[in-house]
């Protein structure tokens, strides 16, 4: 990163007064028209906006709009940016006209403008004067697109030009990536208003506890599809689902990690009882390539709790201090709790997600149950209802599969013929068939569905194939969104000590799995 040797004539004036939010709105847009509409929908969601100019053809056609708009919107605090292609923005003009666009969008009353530290290290201190003499306050950013390395230094650079505002933007490769991003905010922050974000799905974690850890705001979309960034996540997710403007360094953080995971929808739910119940934490989705990964960012974050998906479930048994004896049996953890100790204890609730649904309509001691499916789904079902006293079967595409599944639970395996001629009290479907996105064919044909009760474990969508031919069958049945709220809610019980409040976490999930069609 280079130096300029004569940086030192570039102290900063007195800091114009700039009052600015938590949140700030970056805007981008095809016209100035739509720009100009587009903040206006945002005011909803803050009144703090970034003008991504030069994602407009012709900049320079915004600066009469946003004027008009800025003097009716008073209690607008407006940031200016037009970063030029070569430093990742997208207008293709020289310096000199990029300078010239910042000057003139502090006269229509843009109160920060935004120059990228590459074009200030390009500028004479002349041209660097002027733009400080229009009265906004500079904020001088740098962007690494590719990594997250060299933050230091690259603040360095930055806070030789003594700006109002330094703002660092790297690429999340990994979890870990973020605590490199909060550490500079931490240092920082004390000294001069940062802003730190690491870019990308890993980042996120960054982008939501960046105020927390002293950053002067986050950046957030207007909408979904109208990112400026890879990883930006709407203004209305940081404001309702994770609540940014009211974390603090008490809150406590959890997260739900696997991969893929930005559509599970245990941060809204787990969020909406944290919420309820007036519990100051917040659950983050958590993007792992690697347990070691994962395992770093809880213990230094840290994270109070974590819920576990396939295949970190088996992976993580040996990092865990101590297990619930359910755990221990089937081989599979679920849910992580940080001790006071800082040491992991595991539990598995996935049986609690199937159990509490089916003892609220059935004596499950005696019950015969067919479980179709052997893998780790399946796995907690046939524990949790042997234990339970149930007389469990185990129905496997890979037979073999069922029976290694039916000797290690002490239960049987039946051929699928051999299941074809009996009936059942309940029958449980562990496989994914069904499930959005998956081209598999149902386990049994209809003429099969013999049963008093049928469980589907899958709950996108709500109404899977399995479940409408039981409807049409008459048969009652138990959705996945039960099972997935139930263990959900004995997750938040460990987590927090308190009773889950079941029912909003059934309204909120189910509420989304509706929108979703």
């Amino acid at each position: 990163m280079p130096h300029s040797a004569s940086i030192s004539h570039f102290a900063a004036p007195t800091s114009p007064r700039v009052r600015v939010g938590k949140l700030c709105v970056a805007i981008q847009a095809g016209s100035p028209a739509e720009m100009m509409e587009r903040a206006t929908a945002a005011l909803k969601d803050s009144k703090f906006l970034e003008f991504r100019l030069d994602s407009l053809p012709k900049p320079a056609a915004a600066l009469p709009p946003l004027k008009k708009f800025l003097a009716t919107q008073r209690e607008v605090t407006a940031i200016a940016t037009c970063r030029r292609k070569q430093f990742g923005g997208h207008f293709e003009g020289p310096l000199t006209a990029e300078l010239d666009i910042l000057c003139k969008a502090a006269q229509a009353g843009c109160r920060i403008v935004d120059l990228e530290v590459e074009s200030a290290e390009e500028a004479k201190p002349t041209q660097l004067a002027r733009l400080r003499a229009e009265g906004a306050a500079l904020l001088i950013s740098f962007h690494d697109f590719s990594r997250t390395k060299g933050l230091e230094q690259a603040a360095q650079w930055i806070e030789a030009f003594e700006p109002h505002f330094v703002k660092i933007v790297s690429t999340a490769r990994s979890l870990t990536d973020n605590l490199a991003v909060l550490r500079l905010i931490e240092d920082r922050s004390a000294s001069m208003q940062v802003v730190g974000i690491a870019m990308g799905e890993e980042g996120l974690v960054s982008r939501v506890l960046g105020p927390r850890a002293g950053a002067a705001f986050t950046f957030a979309s207007f909408s979904d599809g109208a990112e400026t960034a890879p990883g930006q996540v709407t203004a209305h997710t940081l404001h309702d689902l994770y609540r940014v403007e009211h974390l603090d360094q008490a809150t406590r953080i959890f997260g739900v990690a696997g991969n893929p995971i930005a559509h599970s929808l245990s941060p809204l739910m787990q969020n909406t009882a944290f919420r309820r119940e007036n519990v100051n934490a917040v659950l983050l989705p958590l993007k792992v390539r690697a347990l070691d990964d994962l395992l770093t960012l809880v213990a230094e974050l840290p994270l109070s709790g974590v819920a576990i998906t396939m295949p970190l479930k088996q992976e993580v048994l040996p990092h865990l201090a101590n297990m619930d004896p359910l755990t221990a049996r089937i081989g599979a953890c679920n849910t992580l709790r940080t001790g006071a100790d800082g040491k992991l204890y595991g539990f598995n609730t996935d049986v609690a997600g199937v159990v509490r649904p089916l003892e609220k309509r059935l004596r499950l001691k005696g019950a015969r149950i067919a479980v179709l499916g052997a893998g780790g789904a399946a796995r907690a079902a046939v524990f949790g209802l042997a234990d339970e006293g149930a007389e469990v079967f185990i129905v496997n595409r890979t037979h073999e599969h069922a029976v290694a599944l039916a000797k290690e639970a002490k239960v049987k395996a039946l051929k699928h013929e051999q299941f074809a001629k009996r009936e059942f009290d309940v029958l449980i479907n562990s496989t994914p068939c069904g499930m959005v996105g998956s081209k598999r064919a149902l386990p049994i044909e209809e003429k099969e569905l013999k049963a008093g009760l049928v469980f589907d474990m899958v709950y996108n969508p709500l109404v899977t194939p399995l479940l409408k031919l039981a409807h049409l069958r008459g048969i009652p049945v138990i959705s996945g969104l039960e099972m997935f709220v139930q263990q959900g809610a004995r997750q938040f019980e460990i987590w927090t000590g308190k009773p889950a409040p079941e029912a909003e976490m059934q309204r909120i999930v189910e509420h989304a799995l509706h929108k979703r069609g």
